[in-house]
């Protein structure tokens, strides 16, 4: 009896679980939003493989709650930059878009820079333990100053990056 008891909640939890996954999304019957490609679940304007997706944006955004303006974030430019750059190329390119007001850019190459600063070796078990490359603090103060509009103060932590950064790659 008590078999049984267990088998049946286990199938009742079962069976309950995709109504409590539902996001509040309408989905077609092959499972995706409206207007998306049935085959692959792109959204129209999405070419996947190419970068190129909508909604593209210009201006930083979506980096923090404060200067977040959509639960869909932009894809923005890429720096002129081949995408095996090192994370110093990366605060270069961040340093000169931002030095063009082009914060959509600066905000693109920040994040790819601390991206290549968090491509670490880590020993099994300490996977969870966060990094302590002076560099990654110095890219997230720039990217707070960023959502925060502070141009100035997201220059000066760039430039105190750019040595940590090449520091940590030697």
């Amino acid at each position: 009896m008590r078999s049984l008891a267990l088998s049946f909640t286990i199938l009742a939890g079962l069976a309950g679980a995709p109504v409590l996954a539902q996001t509040g999304v309408p989905v077609t019957p092959q499972g995706v939003p409206p207007g998306a490609n049935p085959a692959t679940g792109a959204r129209p304007g999405n070419n996947i493989g190419t970068g190129m997706s909508l909604p593209m944006g210009t201006r930083a955004s979506n980096i923090d709650a404060a200067d977040t303006r959509s639960v869909i974030a932009p894809n923005l430019p890429s720096p002129p930059l081949d995408r095996n750059a090192s994370a110093a190329d990366f605060l270069r390119a961040a340093q000169t878009a931002l030095q063009a007001n082009r914060t959509g850019e600066a905000q693109q190459s920040l994040e790819m820079a601390q991206t290549r600063l968090l491509d670490r070796s880590v020993p099994m078990g300490q996977t969870n333990n966060p990094s302590d490359n002076p560099a990654v603090t110095q890219v997230s103060q720039a990217l707070r100053a960023l959502a925060a509009g502070d141009r100035a103060q997201t220059m000066q932590m760039i430039q105190a990056a750019i040595p940590a950064a090449m520091a940590s790659t030697q």
